[in-house]
């Protein structure tokens, strides 16, 4: 950034300048600007993404806005003035003389679905939904408590998004090895329940692949489970039921041999209660698999994430304060590996091992026995 910009953006020196590193100063300034500019691109990515506009360019030769608004079946106006910030992004090319538009393939591998785990654009609508609870965050910074999941946007469908990416993909082939013999448990028959299954598609994925196992899911809202149970109908699945349950409080004693929580526990009221709810469903040589937050419970340790500063975020305006909501413990995003470790075995599970995947970034996978 040039001197003249800064000066422009950041004033000429105050009477208090005296006191301050005006180098320091400026750095973060120019840190500000740049941040303005990457959360802008973040919307219209999120934009990119939900209208398929990455999926058809990225099959497309260098194309016009009138083309691409043609291919895509969009309005030719909101494509012109999208492609214009991703042209300033430098996200996607363009031809000043030709007057068209290229997505270059390096990019079309992290944006487009058929990146399949890489496609960070689908990641870029969380911003959107968070933001659509500022206001009422706000209001709970000042008077205490939390924002309750219906006033979340497209928050069911979001999630369900990433569970596709980082555990319905990865059930067969990473997921369920990381417990010995359980992929061959599940092709005899077993009871299989799941926390927070959201739209299920994990659990209806199981169901697909082990009908001699039986699956249960539990979830708070109502709106997934209604999902949920209309997509296992339409499959066809007799193996499967959902129910809108609190699980604060879960008791099924001996009722299970495989329990499953996909980035869920944290977000619970009582999530201690919950845990030792789930040890005691399981029957002997049951097998807890949980899926959380790669994160560290002390904030010196996360300085340095990757995702770091997303994780708290993303608990500032949904996980911790969803949990509030119900008078709850607020665990957190960032509850972090050590006390998750510490509340599985106060739970009652003597073996925990902890692992990570090379396909999810975000998340560690606990097998606790």
């Amino acid at each position: 950034m040039s001197q003249s910009t800064m000066e422009m953006i950041a004033g000429r020196e105050t009477s208090t300048s005296t006191t301050l590193d005006e180098g320091r100063k400026r750095s973060m300034m120019e840190r500000l600007v740049n941040m303005t500019n990457e959360a802008s691109m973040a919307l219209m990515l999120s934009i990119g993404h939900r209208t398929g506009l990455f999926d058809v360019m990225a099959k497309m030769t260098p194309a016009t806005s009138e083309r691409i608004a043609r291919e895509t079946g969009l309005q030719e106006r909101y494509v012109r003035e999208w492609l214009g910030a991703m042209v300033t992004g430098r996200v996607i090319e363009y031809d000043s003389r030709e007057r068209t538009y290229t997505l270059p393939a390096e990019h079309a591998a992290l944006l487009t679905r058929a990146a399949g785990g890489e496609n960070m654009a689908g990641a870029m609508q969380w911003f959107a939904v968070l933001g659509s609870v500022e206001s009422e965050v706000v209001e709970k910074f000042e008077r205490g408590g939390g924002v309750c999941y219906h006033h979340f946007h497209r928050f069911h469908d979001v999630m369900a998004g990433e569970s596709d990416l980082t555990t319905v993909a990865a059930l067969r082939e990473h997921i369920l090895p990381l417990s010995p013999g359980l992929t061959e448990r599940l092709d005899r028959g077993i009871k299989v329940v799941e926390i927070g299954c959201g739209r299920g598609r994990a659990l209806t994925l199981l169901a697909e692949m082990f009908p001699r196992s039986t699956f249960r899911g539990y979830d708070l809202c109502e709106e997934p489970i209604t999902f949920a149970k209309s997509a296992a109908a339409e499959k066809g699945l007799t193996n499967i039921t959902f129910e809108v349950r609190d699980v604060t409080g879960f008791d099924e004693p001996g009722r299970y041999d495989l329990a499953l929580a996909f980035d869920a526990i944290h977000d619970q009221k009582d999530p201690a209660s919950v845990l030792r709810g789930i040890r005691r469903s399981l029957r002997p040589g049951g097998v807890f698999l949980m899926q959380d937050i790669a994160a560290s419970s002390h904030l010196e340790k996360n300085v340095g994430h990757p995702l770091g500063t997303f994780f708290y975020t993303i608990s500032t305006m949904h996980c911790m304060t969803v949990s509030l909501a119900q008078d709850g413990a607020g665990l957190g995003t960032c509850w972090g590996r050590e006390l998750a470790e510490t509340m599985l075995r106060d739970a009652g599970f003597a073996n925990v091992e902890i692992s990570q995947l090379p396909h999810d970034m975000i998340n560690d996978y606990y097998v606790a026995r």
